[in-house]
């Protein structure tokens, strides 16, 4: 049976048949874009009626309308006061202020986790009269299975230092980011980086050019980690750099395991604590006590971050917490026995086909990798996505999704789309977009005040230069505009 019956069967069959082809406004910008209407599938519905059904049963490339279904499945799951935890424990006894064993930093998907945060957990230390730590300190990664997910895998794309690239896992602090402030004259170049890591330091190589400043990443090189006498590191920018120009920009380069110690160690030498050991990875053995703990916001918030904005990272680490993590009414979140010795991915995989199923939503062509749409193996139906939406309708938590999603011509990634039509303002959607892939999916009320869930993916190597937006923001525009009385004879298909 077609993937397309097998899910209306459950979900959508005793709806009205759809109208057939796309709407007008939508085939005029397919046909000037030199786009084919096989490269597009669309769904569209407005409560018991299906406005919309254009290849609708096929599974496409969702770039990150994906989020929408990761959110979704942990709101429902986890629970709206869901917090993820990371804790400070120590392995030994504590006399005349010294740790006499390890320190160990224990991870539990803490997509909050600054510097600042740290920092803080190692005052409270000092606080409880702790001044020397004569162990290791540990860094426990173990909530996850495998620990380091990024260990051998090959970069996504030709930018593996920026953000959107940054591979989870259970202890990431700051995003494994630093921050660097550039500043160039005629003739040199003044650098600043944060936050503080213990033995790191920056410098450039960066030639200096005639170039417009706003230009300046034209000229930008993955930067450079070297080791140097001591156990210290240099990052060292490369390429070019335009002269009488600043600017601030965010890499991730840094092995995770150094930053992660060399900001531990940073941290508690901050707040005045002595340490002269070796920072490793390991377990946190039973006999450890928590001494210190920080939690990250609701999970709401953390929806909000993931899908305004479209956060590979917060969508990828709430996938992982799916498989690995359960809401604990008192302390915000808990591991699930058990679950380390399988694969985090695998868990989270079964959870949300489990969680869809549950609510009348087939599986049948659906593929998941990472749950953030940063993917070339990530597959699912606009039916499908369009049943996570109406299952999130149907659901407790519809304010706290619908409130995480772009508003149309306001913020997010839809801050500069959609202005001056009928959607703006109104218009909820949650966007994607990769290399040959354009989509969005949300809920458009149309001119009445009727909401419409819509999901429109077009999978097409012509989707480059604005082509795709085009396309799919006709197709909203289009839905915003129903429910109006027409001035004439014009035909809706």
């Amino acid at each position: 049976m077609p993937i397309r019956r097998i899910v209306a069967a459950v979900l959508f069959a005793w709806l009205p048949a759809a109208h057939a082809g796309l709407p007008a406004p939508v085939a005029e910008v397919l046909s000037s874009r030199g786009i084919p209407e096989e490269s597009v599938s669309a769904f569209v519905i407005r409560d018991d009626t299906i406005v919309l059904d254009h290849l609708a049963d096929r599974a496409r490339a969702p770039a990150s309308t994906m989020k929408m279904v990761t959110t979704a499945a942990a709101l429902d799951l986890l629970g709206p006061v869901f917090r993820a935890r990371t804790e400070l424990l120590a392995v030994g006894d504590v006399k005349a202020g010294v740790l006499e064993g390890d320190l160990v930093l224990r991870g539990g998907a803490d997509l909050d986790l600054s510097p600042a945060a740290l920092e803080k957990m190692m005052l409270s230390l000092r606080n409880q009269g702790i001044r020397r730590i004569a162990g290791k300190m540990i860094v426990d990664r173990s909530l996850f299975n495998p620990a380091r997910l990024d260990a051998g895998v090959p970069p996504f794309d030709e930018y593996p230092d920026a953000y959107y690239n940054v591979i989870p896992d259970a202890v990431i602090v700051n995003g494994n980011l630093i921050e660097v402030d550039m500043r160039s004259t005629g003739a040199a170049m003044k650098l600043a980086m944060w936050p503080a890591l213990e033995g790191v330091s920056i410098a450039s190589e960066m030639e200096l050019i005639d170039a417009p400043c706003a230009k300046w990443e034209d000229g930008w090189k993955t930067p450079e980690v070297r080791s140097e006498a001591g156990g210290k590191l240099k990052v060292v920018l490369r390429g070019t750099f335009p002269k009488y120009c600043d600017s601030a920009y965010q890499v991730n380069v840094i092995d995770r395991q150094e930053y992660t110690g060399r900001a531990m160690q940073s941290a508690w030498k901050r707040v005045g604590g002595v340490f002269k050991g070796e920072v490793v990875e390991g377990k946190t053995p039973e006999t450890a006590r928590v001494l210190a703990e920080h939690t990250s916001r609701m999970l709401p918030e953390l929806v909000r971050d993931t899908n305004k904005t479209s956060d590979n990272l917060f969508a990828r680490t709430l996938y992982l917490a799916l498989g690995s993590l359960e809401s604990d009414p008192v302390r915000g979140s808990r591991p699930i026995a058990g679950a380390e010795t399988q694969s985090t991915l695998v868990r989270a995989d079964a959870s949300v086909r489990a969680w869809m199923r549950s609510n009348g939503i087939g599986d049948d062509g659906l593929v998941i990798e990472n749950g953030s749409g940063l993917s070339r193996l990530e597959r699912i139906t606009p039916i499908q996505m369009a049943g996570v939406l109406r299952a999130a309708s149907n659901g407790n938590w519809l304010p706290e999704l619908q409130a995480s999603m772009p508003i149309a011509g306001v913020d997010g990634t839809l801050r500069r789309r959609l202005k001056g039509t009928p959607a703006a303002q109104r218009a909820r959607l949650k966007t994607g977009t990769l290399k040959d892939v354009v989509a969005l999916a949300g809920y458009v009320p149309d001119a009445a005040g009727r909401t419409h869930i819509v999901v429109v993916m077009v999978n097409d190597e012509r989707v480059g230069n604005g082509n795709g937006r085009a396309i799919t923001d006709a197709l909203v525009e289009w839905v915003a505009r129903q429910g109006t009385v027409p001035s004439g004879p014009s035909p809706v298909f």
